[in-house]
């Protein structure tokens, strides 16, 4: 008589019960005694910089998967190990208290998760069966490749190699599994789970249901206007569904399918706000791939060699100004507070409040990729790396160093009567809309005294000074 088989499923970045391979699989076999896993590892959370904002929302996300899973019979164990290196022995230990034959769980691809993945492999070797997943992508990293099978350096041209393979592939989501009749009723767990410094927001509902309500909302009443919305922050413009996206609430194949019921024929027209939106889950798997083609991003060494040479200024004070919003340009400092005020900031404020930091500071990148994750609800590595190596120039297909934002003429640009300046900088309500790009400049016209600093930085100047910086280095 053999005892059923016991599947054990990890979860990590896919807290969702639809469209979850690891989980699917998992339950394939109806006699098997199907677990669940999540490991808690403060220390290396604090490591990479993940902001509270982000725990409280995994927290919160964890709480609503025990509650699905128990209404699937699936018990889910939560075991707090402060680093990688003992939440890949933690696994190891639980396979082998509760005799588990086999391990599922889904791919991550920074390079400190690959490493804990091997460890419990190797350690697992000869008792339990381990099945791994790509799930966090369309096309599993290393397919989208050149003739020469390299990894493309140009977003274009992997996005029309991709493109050929995902429409070749099955993208079909996969349901929920199915209730475990066999298995014992369990209880989900009850809060707190772990120490948490923080509640989380109530911006972003840390359930599944509300990702999918969210995109759901967003593909009806908002996708047909996202090309010429998404670039004005006073517009709820954007689908904000990059947290759910970073924590796996919802999966981009639902993204995609939902996508496809509005529009069926939106990938044969790349104009169509569709395709825009689209796209942008695209440059997510670009930058997924690029991390896996290159572990050395993983170690905050830039893509392009030659930009390591650059002399940062990397002044401590003007970074403390940055990172509080009180650098003197009204546009980046109403999307510094909104970051930190929220855990969420608008895209084209992203790259406004990078290239400021870079260009005009000349500081480190790097200093401020970390400032984000610390800050970030939606902060996912690949993407905040690719991001931020985009507006330094450092990056792959990176925006040409002598490209710089002038943060008055896009503020005009994209904030043209100051609406989104206004609501998160209250000190400038009184500034006419003339003016609010520029306050000091009326606050020295009228005599009027502001509670708000003066440009920290000559613009023009400062441009300057960063070309040079980057040609220097080229040569050096």
């Amino acid at each position: 008589m053999h005892s059923a088989p016991v599947h054990l499923v990890w979860f990590r970045h896919d807290l969702r019960v639809t469209d979850n391979k690891a989980l699917f699989y998992a339950c394939q076999n109806t006699q098997a005694q199907v677990h669940a896993i999540f490991t808690v590892t403060p220390a290396q959370w604090k490591a990479h910089h993940m902001a509270l904002s982000q725990q409280a929302f995994i927290h919160d996300a964890l709480l609503n998967l025990s509650h699905a899973l128990a209404k699937l019979n699936i018990p889910l164990t939560l075991i707090i190990s402060d680093t990688y290196a003992d939440a890949a022995q933690s696994i190891v230990d639980y396979c082998q208290q509760h005799q588990v034959t086999a391990l599922f769980f889904n791919h991550q691809y920074a390079l400190n998760e690959q490493n804990r993945d091997k460890k419990v492999m190797e350690l697992l070797a000869h008792n339990t069966t381990v099945y791994c997943y790509h799930d966090n992508v369309f096309v599993p990293p290393g397919n989208v490749v050149t003739q020469q099978g390299e990894m493309y350096k140009v977003f274009t041209p992997f996005r029309t190699a991709f493109l050929r393979l995902f429409l070749s592939q099955d993208n079909a989501s996969l349901p929920a599994p199915e209730i475990r009749a066999h298995q014992k009723a369990v209880s989900p767990l009850s809060a707190p789970l772990f120490a948490l410094p923080i509640s989380s927001t109530k911006m972003f509902p840390a359930s599944e249901q509300a990702a999918l309500q969210r995109l759901k909302q967003f593909c009806y009443e908002r996708v047909i206007h996202y090309a010429k919305w998404r670039d004005i922050p006073a517009i709820d413009g954007t689908s904000q569904l990059s947290p759910y996206l970073a924590i796996g609430l919802v999966s981009v194949r639902q993204c995609f399918n939902r996508l496809y019921q509005t529009e069926p024929d939106f990938l044969e027209n790349n104009h169509s706000s569709t395709f825009v939106w689209f796209n942008e889950l695209v440059w997510r798997e670009f930058y997924q791939h690029l991390i896996v083609a290159n572990p050395s991003l993983s170690k905050q060494i830039a893509f392009q060699p030659w930009t390591e040479n650059i002399r940062w200024r990397n002044d401590q004070t003007e970074f403390t100004a940055w990172t509080q919003g009180l650098t003197g340009f009204p546009i980046i400092d109403a999307a510094m507070r909104q970051l930190n005020q929220t855990g969420w900031m608008h895209n084209r404020l992203r790259m406004l409040t990078a290239s400021f930091l870079v260009k005009d500071l000349l500081i480190d990148w790097r200093w401020g990729e970390n400032y984000f994750m610390s800050q970030l609800i939606d902060g996912d590595f690949a993407s905040n790396n690719g991001g931020w190596q985009w507006a330094a120039s450092t990056g792959t297909d990176a925006v040409p160093y002598f490209r710089i934002f002038n943060p008055t003429t896009q503020g005009r640009k994209f904030d043209p009567d100051g609406e989104f300046i206004r609501h998160w900088l209250p000190e400038l309500a009184d500034v006419p809309d003339r003016y609010i790009h520029t306050p000091s400049e009326w606050a020295i016209k009228t005599g009027h005294y502001l509670d708000y600093p003066q440009p920290i930085v000559d613009h023009a100047k400062a441009r300057v000074t960063a070309i040079a910086s980057y040609e220097e280095a080229k040569k050096r």
